[in-house]
């Protein structure tokens, strides 16, 4: 794996192989973007929805560039990134959520590495990101931007907290559990988003936002299908 990535120090850096292994992949997943699932028009990823989960990408991205504060070893408060992930699939449901997450996953590693293993840049990067995605299993549901946004960063907080005690647990305080450090280090970054989001999307007038945009979004003959509650 020295192709793509060199040590410094204790962590790792990609190599110019790794960042064009990632744009890659990043490439890779936008593409499956067309060609989500099935041939009938149901199923069929639209222009319309892929620059919608395109816009949803770029907003995430610059928005989790405007941090209100970091923690050392990785994980930072943004200016609600993971919302718009999670929009994504509240928008159009799980595949396009779970390919949006992906694919800001990838950007997120790129732009802002912090790499001391293959797994823990899989699990960090891949899997923490990429479930911000299951907010698309409650697109069709009551009060469905709210559940899924909950879903999606408990999912990402999951494996946070699972690469937090397998790769950093030796970073504990003495005495401390490694699971007890890592859902603390964890929980304070995206707890602290989440509340703010939960917060801001809770507002009738932002929920009613949503929704329009919700249907605006949508092809004609999936509108009337749509639950907006």
């Amino acid at each position: 794996m020295s192709i793509f990535l060199k040590q410094v120090e204790d962590t790792y850096e990609l190599t110019s192989s790794g960042y064009g292994l990632l744009v890659a992949l990043l490439i890779l997943a936008l593409i499956a973007t067309c060609f989500f699932t099935g041939k009938d028009q149901k199923n069929h990823f639209s222009a319309k929805q892929l620059v919608f989960a395109s816009m949803c990408v770029t907003l995430a991205t610059i928005t989790s560039m405007i941090k209100f504060f970091n923690l050392p070893m990785g994980g930072s408060v943004t200016l609600f990134s993971m919302f718009f992930i999670t929009f994504v699939g509240y928008l159009y449901g799980v595949r396009a959520g779970l390919t949006a997450a992906l694919a800001y996953g990838i950007l997120q590693l790129i732009l802002g590495p912090y790499i001391v293993s293959i797994p823990q840049l899989l699990c960090d990067y891949i899997l923490a990101f990429g479930a911000l995605g299951v907010s698309g299993f409650f697109n069709n549901k009551k009060h469905g931007m709210v559940l899924g946004y909950i879903a999606g960063i408990f999912g990402r907080l999951v494996f946070s907290v699972l690469s937090g005690v397998i790769f950093f647990g030796q970073y504990a305080p003495e005495g401390m559990h490694p699971f007890v450090y890592s859902l603390g280090y964890n929980g304070i970054y995206i707890g602290a988003e989440g509340i703010m989001t939960l917060v801001l999307i809770s507002i009738p007038a932002v929920h009613k936002a949503m929704n329009m945009i919700k249907v605006m979004a949508n092809e004609n003959e999936v509108r009337d299908k749509l639950s907006l509650v």
